[in-house]
């Protein structure tokens, strides 16, 4: 029998590995730098042109390498972090595979930069396919460069299922922030495509918290500290009142390393169960210092992934410092009955003299007396003003009298000259609309009750209005007719770098819907219009909810992006539960309900109404 197992080439059992690594352009971003942190950088700068397709670039100022080590670099595990199997247990870098740049060069062209301080020249290598296809001595500033090229370009297949250019660059920008958030000792600056994203200059943590996700943050931390044996805790989570209900702002670090534990993020949903609003997810930046023997993080290539000694008492641990810090800083409501508000509290420490208080009563005033002539006022002209009163006294009671002439009038008459404007169509076909229901009338403030077509109907005004504004919605988008009313005065949005490359891929869809907005930067934007219908809303609180919508969407279901916003804009801009309608209100929506085309359901798939008959109502009246 021929022998059937051989030795796989090096290229190939590179560009395996870098399946496990490399992922997608973020992941290469995430390994390039963390090598830079490793390497002792005090500023380190990411390019990226057309979401890490085409060019990422990490430039830092670390400690440089050597000829030698700068090519040893590109092999397969070597590194620099440990050399036996016990340094696994006492990690204290971001790197210690020797993976990374080996899986990198297997699927893109690498070109690197690099010299040490006490160097006069560097040395500039290029790899292409992990072969090093050139290798001179160059003048480079202290610090290394590595740029990735035309990623997966032996690997189409790859390529081919990756995802939009905005979906690639929210990814970067997420891996961005994670190592940013970290290493506030660290300045970093993110740009893309010749714009810049990120300035982040050295801090502390909150303030870097604070510079990547806007200054409306800093008024929403509340610090976390705790210091025990087993774990050290300290960050910030956000008020309950912020919470959103998508994820995305939660920050596990282990040793200045972000980690993904969904044990650990029980543990502080568990303790602002009670405060949360329903189906919210809590804001929390924390930090955990661990004995890096207590840790396993070599578990996955990612290194995400993490396996704790003691988890049990971790989370214990962490659930009691949430709370502590929401009981210190009065986040939770707390009850006093000792504690009296309607008197003043007595200071045992107060020593200042007590006196008696005092009436002052004012001896001169007489409420009988008259008043007093008031005296000419003299001019320069020499001509004087007296009072009108010959006895110095104002009468007034001719001030309220009324006018005899107007005392009996017929106001019907004064008005029948005016020429009222003719009642405006709409209010005619609300009017001509309210006539084909026999009743309308609503319950609870959720729900129409009315009588249509011989059936008693019981309708959900939320989820009915979501269906009527799901289908204008799709109707607009087909049609491409832009129906929007410009704002009296345009309002500006700000957001983060994530939510902006998410608003950025559907604005040409949002302004086909109505909504008039534009960039006004990176991050910036300007809202000059709304929907004809729905100009009274708050335009910014609108595409905030929008974004969160939409990316809540995206996560569960993978739909259409169309789809998806037309689905987030019928859910934020119905009608609430709870909100009091008219009822001209009332028989228009129900109206507009049975003119879609499909009534029944809402554009998530609930019911929107339920009808007895006549027949139906018998029978349980018999029973």
């Amino acid at each position: 029998m021929e022998n059937v197992i051989n030795l796989l080439p090096d290229a190939v059992a590179n560009q395996i590995a870098a399946g496990e690594v490399i992922q997608r352009p973020a992941s290469a971003v995430k390994e390039l730098m963390e090598n830079s942190i490793d390497s002792g950088a005090e500023k380190i700068q990411l390019i990226i042109k057309d979401a890490g397709k085409t060019l990422i670039q990490v430039i830092d100022d670390g400690c440089g390498m050597t000829e030698q080590d700068a090519r040893m670099s590109f092999e397969r595990h070597a590194t620099s972090k440990i050399n036996t199997a016990q340094d696994l247990f006492a990690l204290c870098t971001k790197g210690f595979r020797g993976e990374a740049l080996a899986s990198v060069c297997a699927v893109a062209h690498i070109e690197m930069k690099t010299r040490r301080a006490k160097d006069e020249l560097g040395f500039h290598l290029i790899n292409e396919g992990s072969k090093i296809t050139k290798q001179e001595a160059i003048t480079t500033p202290v610090g290394t460069s590595v740029s990735v090229k035309n990623l997966f370009y032996n690997i189409p297949a790859r390529r081919k299922f990756l995802k939009s250019t905005s979906v690639e660059t929210r990814h970067i920008i997420d891996e961005f922030q994670r190592v940013a958030l970290i290493h506030p000792e660290i300045a970093f600056e993110l740009i893309n495509n010749d714009t810049e994203v990120y300035n982040l200059p050295k801090g502390n943590f909150r303030q870097r918290i604070v510079s990547v996700f806007g200054k409306s943050f800093d008024e929403k931390l509340v610090p976390i500290e705790e210091d025990t044996d087993i774990v050290g805790v300290a960050g910030f989570f956000g008020k309950p009142e912020f919470a959103k209900k998508t994820r995305g702002e939660q920050f596990f670090f282990v040793n200045k390393r972000f980690i993904k534990n969904s044990y650990l993020n029980h543990a502080i949903a568990q303790a602002m169960d009670d405060l949360l609003p329903p189906k919210a997810y809590p804001t929390y930046f924390i930090q955990l210092e661990i004995d890096p023997a207590e840790v396993d993080i070599n578990i996955h290539p990612t290194k995400t992934e993490v396996k704790f000694g003691d988890e049990k008492s971790i989370y214990a641990i962490l659930r009691a410092a949430t709370k502590r810090s929401l009981n210190r800083f009065k986040v939770a409501p707390t009850l006093d009955f000792n504690q009296e508000t309607s008197f003043n509290s007595y200071d045992p420490e107060f020593n200042g003299p007590i006196s008696e208080p005092k009436v002052q009563v004012d001896s001169s005033f007489n409420p009988f007396e008259k008043p007093k002539e008031a005296k000419a006022k003299s001019w320069s002209s020499g001509n004087s003003f007296k009072t009108s009163s010959a006895k110095g006294s104002f009468d007034w009671k001719n001030l309220y009298e009324q006018d005899k002439d107007l005392k009996n009038e017929n106001f019907d008459d004064l008005l029948g000259d005016i020429e009222f404007e003719e009642e405006h169509e709409q209010t005619k076909l609300i009017k001509e609309d309210i006539n084909k229901l026999t009743f309308v009338k609503q319950i609870y403030k959720q729900y129409i009750q009315t009588f249509y077509k011989g059936n008693l109907i019981f309708i959900d005004q939320k989820r009915a209005h979501e269906r009527v504004l799901y289908e204008y919605f799709q109707t607009a988008l087909k049609e491409q007719k832009k129906t929007s009313q410009q704002l009296l005065f345009p309002e500006s949005i700000s957001l983060q770098a994530a939510d902006a490359e998410l608003l950025k891929s559907v604005l040409p869809d949002l302004q086909q819907m109505g909504i008039d907005i534009n960039e006004f930067g990176p991050t910036d934007f300007v809202v000059n219009g709304l929907p004809s219908d729905l100009h009274e809303l708050n335009a910014k609180q609108l595409i905030e909810q929008l974004i969160e919508q939409f990316k809540l969407n995206g996560d569960e279901v993978k739909i259409d992006k169309r789809e998806a916003l037309t689905k987030s804009m019928s859910r934020n801009i119905a009608i609430k539960k709870g909100q009091k309608l008219e009822v001209e209100e009332m028989s228009e929506l129900v109206n507009q309900l049975f003119d879609c085309e499909s009534p029944f359901i809402n554009p998530y798939g609930k019911t929107t109404f339920f009808n007895f008959t006549l027949e139906e109502i018998s029978d349980k009246l018999d029973k």
